[in-house]
């Protein structure tokens, strides 16, 4: 058995850590973590984590690699202080779109950062809607991927959306897409697409046709993340064009880099549903966007991590 559990968190999100420790009813732990001008980060912890069953939580927001450092320090550091177990809690992963050699001389990012993850002393991992399922293999440590999926289709339940059609915005989130149809008695459609490259100004996305039917229906499109819209958006456009009506869009995580609020802005969007596994700055937070809070999903999974209870179950009850 360890000792008592501890939950700690770096830069990237303390809004959400503090709302897991609101969960388990206990408070944040004390770390001080910075970087000094010359971008070295320094980490000191507040008290003692000896023999301590340790939980830090971390999402690889931007800035991403700085998170990263962030992290691995952390690992470090509680692993010096001789913390009984260390968990690194990651709800969103980034580089999760570099998960194979799809052309010759390229890496696998997602791979090194699960190694680096390994090696810094983390013993177990905590993630969210990995972009690429095959990524939980790549980690030596054990760990549990879980779903913002019972959090999304509860609220979609709730809202009854009518005369409603679920849409992937490409073949690549058909199957995540399929299963919300499925909860919500709804049918599919799916966006089929093409990338065109453009010399150096890099890679639009073409909406080609559509497999389903969404002509004077309410489209909610699904996928696991939001990055610079472009997909996404391109997608809404064509739905439109083919008949559909209200446009909702749900991910998990809102990564909304540039110049992705602006699309969303000139798109015919109605609503976007994320969560808070990434935090919003304020200057991207639009009136359309509800967010549903992780916390309390990562708060169970991390109190029956604690007391050796199946993660599992939890989805089934």
């Amino acid at each position: 058995m360890y000792g008592e559990i501890k939950v700690f968190s770096g830069n990237a999100n303390i809004r959400l850590a503090k709302d897991i420790c609101k969960y388990l009813q206990i408070p944040l732990g004390g770390v001080e973590i910075f970087e000094f001008p010359n971008e070295n980060i320094f980490c000191c912890l507040k008290a003692s984590v000896r023999g301590q069953d340790v939980f830090v939580i971390q999402p690889f927001a931007k800035p991403v690699n700085t998170r990263i450092m962030e992290l691995l320090i952390m690992i470090d550091t509680l692993r010096r202080d001789s913390a009984g177990r260390i968990t690194a809690v990651i709800p969103y992963y980034a580089y999760g779109r570099t998960d194979k050699k799809d052309q010759p001389r390229v890496p696998i990012t997602a791979r090194l950062l699960a190694d680096l993850i390994a090696t810094a002393g983390a013993d177990r991992f905590l993630t969210i809607d990995l972009h690429a399922g095959q990524i939980q293999g790549f980690f030596s440590i054990p760990g549990d991927e879980v779903t913002a999926f019972h959090l999304q289709k509860a609220y979609f339940l709730e809202k009854n959306v009518l005369n409603a059609v679920v849409v992937a915005p490409d073949v690549g989130s058909s199957k995540k897409a399929r299963n919300l149809a499925e909860a919500l008695h709804v049918p599919l459609a799916i966006v089929e697409k093409r990338r065109v490259r453009h010399n150096d100004q890099g890679t639009t996305v073409e909406a080609l046709s559509l497999i389903g039917d969404v002509a004077g229906k309410n489209a909610i499109m699904f996928d696991d993340e939001i990055d610079t819209a472009g997909t996404i958006t391109e997608a809404m456009h064509f739905l439109k064009d083919e008949g559909a009506r209200d446009i909702y869009a749900c991910v998990t995580h809102a990564v909304l880099s540039d110049p992705a609020v602006e699309r969303l802005q000139n798109s015919p969007l109605k609503e976007l549903v994320v969560t808070d596994t990434l935090p919003i700055p304020p200057e991207k937070m639009m009136s359309n966007i509800k967010v549903l809070s992780v916390a309390p999903l990562l708060g169970e999974v991390i109190r029956r991590t604690h007391l050796g209870v199946s993660v599992g179950a939890m989805f089934n009850e």
